[in-house]
């Protein structure tokens, strides 16, 4: 299939015959937003029945926006929304909801001090006036969740579910509704494969059962494992629909981006060196460090590692182990009570976070809307925000933006941020430019350390090549990585060494061209050092 044939007809979709009516489906639809930001450009796609139809495309092709369409949050500018073949209006979420349209988003709304059954059926019940009863809603909850198997106790309060289990308690917030057809906003991003493979099952009797289910995800595996057909979307366009039993992940990779992808393995940056260097000096060194979580218990345990100048150490383990703690007592976020850090030999006052930055230290970390960026703020203001009180551009006291947006122009060119402009909000971004906005501010300064923890998580292909390619830049400039994910293929990928980290301890150091993946699975469950 060639790429320049596909959009030549990008512009307009089947139209269903008579008896054949997609159950939802979009004509030509078109939605701008202030600053000439076309989000959603004639978009045409159709979803049938009992059927799972993935949404593919990059952060910022429009994904979202249209979804948010879908279900009455945004009106289209141009073009129709159709409901079983007949145009429809949709002026809000309820009346989207009416229509059988439903969303889960990445990000669940949920509250966690009630219970099961009362966040599904909370501002909503079948039930009406003095005839409610707490006992009946909570036995017709636990039908739904048998039904499409999706074990979940209705009494449970919130706070004591996983995240797996909150987000079966969104889905089954949409089925108890009513859904015919439920949008899954990115739904495994958060979940472990065993979780995901229950999500699988319960979406297959979804459509068993005649509903239709639109997934969105950028993860290529998991869309050629469940969706039927996938429409791709590239820079707000429509670029065509595929079964997915007729193409494989080079072809929707290429699809998704407009061009071949490497599915090669990023080369380290010790890896490129052409010739026997003498060993680099040692930028970070954890000596027998300790730290407590957020309850107070010990997270991390006598914890001893050293990164050298242009290394990447990747630290795997499963979730929970305390890879959260280790990012943030590097980056100074938080104390730890024994041991010492140092970095480039001198050693660090703990949680002390200025002085961390004052020694060239850089962190992405892995919460990038909650922690990375301030979201209400301006690309210009994000890139400032930890050199604004020292160095250009300021005069005195007061802060040059005028200088402040020139700069932050030159980065968002550097790094590829694809924004209107530097005064756009953050927020407005999709999620690798965001990632983006969080790198051009962390790596510009040319820092000595950087802690990249879960640094792709969420992000397309096409994003997830661009930024393990900075990081690898960066090492190869002299910084020293610590990259921490839980993404295996990731770590094995890009590290030059790996530990693996188990219940807050180092359970062994390996070198990763070396290292197998049964071994390192072994030592992430505890079974072997």
């Amino acid at each position: 299939m060639d790429i320049r044939d596909v959009e030549l007809g990008a512009a307009s979709a089947p139209v269903a015959t008579a008896g054949s009516a997609p159950a939802v489906a979009t004509v030509g639809v078109t939605k701008r937003f202030a600053g000439g930001v076309v989000a959603n450009n004639r978009v045409s796609f159709e979803a049938k029945r009992g059927e799972v139809h993935a949404l593919l495309g990059e952060n910022g092709a429009g994904k979202t926006t249209l979804c948010n369409i879908l279900t009455g949050l945004y009106k289209p500018d141009e073009g129709e929304v159709l409901v079983d073949g007949r145009p429809v209006r949709l002026h809000s979420p309820r009346e989207a909801q009416a229509a059988g349209i439903f969303m889960v988003h990445q990000h669940l709304s949920l509250v966690d001090s009630l219970t099961v059954a009362e966040n599904v059926v909370l501002g909503w019940s079948r039930q009406r006036g003095l005839g409610f009863s707490a006992r009946q809603v909570e036995a017709e909850i636990g039908e739904v969740a048998l039904r499409y198997r999706m074990h979940v106790d209705p009494r449970a309060k919130v706070w004591q579910l996983s995240l797996g289990e909150r987000q079966r308690v969104d889905i089954l917030k949409a089925l108890y509704r009513g859904a015919s057809i439920l949008i899954l906003d990115e739904p495994t991003t958060v979940l472990t494969p065993s979780e995901t493979e229950q999500l699988f099952s319960s979406i297959r009797e979804m459509v068993a059962g005649g509903s239709t289910v639109i997934f969105i995800s950028h993860k290529l595996p998991e869309v050629l494992a469940i969706a039927d057909r996938t429409t791709i979307l590239r820079k707000g366009r429509s670029i065509t629909t595929v079964d997915v039993a007729d193409t494989d992940a080079r072809q929707l990779a290429r699809l998704m981006v407009g061009h071949e992808m490497s599915f090669d393995v990023v080369p380290r940056a010790a890896d490129a060196a052409s010739a026997p260097a003498p060993a680099p000096p040692v930028v970070l060194e954890l000596d027998h460090v300790s730290a407590q979580g957020d309850f107070g218990t010990e997270a991390l345990k006598d914890v001893s590692l050293t990164v050298h100048a242009g290394e990447i150490l990747g630290i795997a383990g499963v979730a929970g182990n305390g890879q959260r703690e280790l990012a943030e007592v590097v980056a100074g976020l938080r104390p730890f009570t024994r041991g010492t850090i140092r970095y480039a030999g001198k050693p660090v006052t703990p949680g002390d976070a200025r002085e961390v930055i004052d020694r060239g230290v850089a962190y992405i970390p892995e919460d990038r809307m909650g922690t990375g960026v301030s979201p209400k703020l301006s690309v210009t203001e994000n890139l400032i925000l930890k050199s604004y009180r020292r160095g250009s551009p300021h005069a005195g006291p007061l802060l040059l933006m005028k200088q402040a947006d020139a700069q932050a122009a030159r980065l968002m060119e550097r790094f590829d941020i694809r924004a209107p402009g530097p005064r756009t909000l953050v927020r407005q971004l999709s999620g690798g430019n965001v990632q983006k906005v969080v790198l051009a501010r962390e790596l510009s300064s040319q820092p000595r350390v950087v802690v990249a923890a879960s640094p792709t998580r969420g992000l397309d292909v096409g994003a997830t090549e661009y930024v393990r390619r900075v990081l690898v830049d960066a090492a190869k400039q002299g910084a020293g990585i610590l990259l921490i994910s839980e993404d295996l293929d990731e770590i094995v990928e890009l590290s030059n060494r790996t530990a693996v980290l188990y219940e807050g301890r180092i359970v062994g150091v390996v070198d990763t061209a070396r290292a197998n993946y049964e071994q390192l699975g072994l030592m992430m469950a505890g079974a072997a050092s």
